[in-house]
């Protein structure tokens, strides 16, 4: 069997686990543009909590509706498609969920310790909302040990009120800077998307705040309009533009970055811990 069909039967096998565990990836409902690579590696960034967002970012293609109830079972879904998946690494990311009196915290650490205490030896990556700048939310997550706590800022703050409602620059950074007090062992991370009508300036300057609380690990990707209805691309960059904002970003002491065209927070997060 050639590599393409190769890639065509993981990722139907993946899509399939998936389905039968009723479970949500990231990868789809935000139409990733790695997911045939991922999924055709047995890879998969899953979505806790549903997948109706309580905010209304511009640019994400995931449900903004009213959320349906938290499922109590989800964290045993989750670990019967980690184990049929075989996967060492897990990735777990969700929606917001205003609607919570935690964000969705306590759920995210239900699903870390029971992929934790029947896994030995997996490794878990989180990436949060902001649980609205709650240091008790934050707190219950890391205690569960996560190997990299992961918190996007997206964008500058200037493009915020047009593409981040309902969130705040300055209380993403404060996410990034609690967790390192609460956890300093724990590596960081966070990632922007470009081509929302953002400034060079802009860009070296976010990166320079999230150095500033002790940010680790740093991923750039290109957005692209998921529709007609969402925030329109201003610009698209070329890869010398990311090889040049990768240099910049290692040069400010960034441990791990990855830039590119389809660069994605998520996608080959293992790699960022070896």
């Amino acid at each position: 069997m050639n590599k393409p069909l190769l890639v065509f039967s993981q990722t139907h096998r993946v899509k399939a686990i998936l389905r039968r565990g009723g479970l949500t990836t990231v990868c789809e409902e935000a139409r990733c543009p790695n997911i045939s690579e991922c999924f055709g590696a047995g890879t998969a960034t899953f979505m806790i909590l549903g997948d109706r967002c309580t905010r209304r970012c511009g640019f994400c293609n995931v449900m903004k509706e009213p959320p349906k109830a938290v499922d109590i079972n989800e964290d045993k879904k989750l670990l019967r498609a980690v184990k049929s998946l075989g996967l060492r690494y897990v990735v777990i990311t969700s929606v917001a969920r205003d609607d919570l009196p935690d964000g969705g915290a306590s759920h995210f650490a239900k699903c870390i310790k029971t992929l934790k205490d029947n896994l030995p030896g997996i490794k878990v990556e989180v990436l949060i909302p902001d649980f609205r700048g709650d240091r008790s939310s934050l707190e219950r997550v890391l205690k569960q040990g996560p190997v990299v706590l992961n918190h996007n800022v997206e964008t500058v703050p200037r493009l915020y009120p047009k593409v981040r409602v309902g969130s705040k620059y300055g209380r993403s950074l404060m996410v990034l800077k609690m967790s390192k007090e609460i956890a300093p062992h724990i590596p960081t991370k966070s990632a922007l998307i470009l081509g929302l009508g953002e400034r060079k300036e802009e860009i070296i300057r976010v990166m320079e705040d999230l150095r500033e609380v002790g940010c680790d690990y740093l991923t750039v990707g290109q957005y692209y309009q998921p529709s007609k209805r969402h925030f329109p691309v201003v610009r698209y960059y070329s890869r010398e533009e990311f090889y040049e904002l990768e240099e910049m970003a290692k040069s400010l002491g960034f441990k791990k970055v990855a830039c590119g065209s389809n660069v994605r927070s998520s996608y080959r997060a293992w790699e960022f811990i070896s």
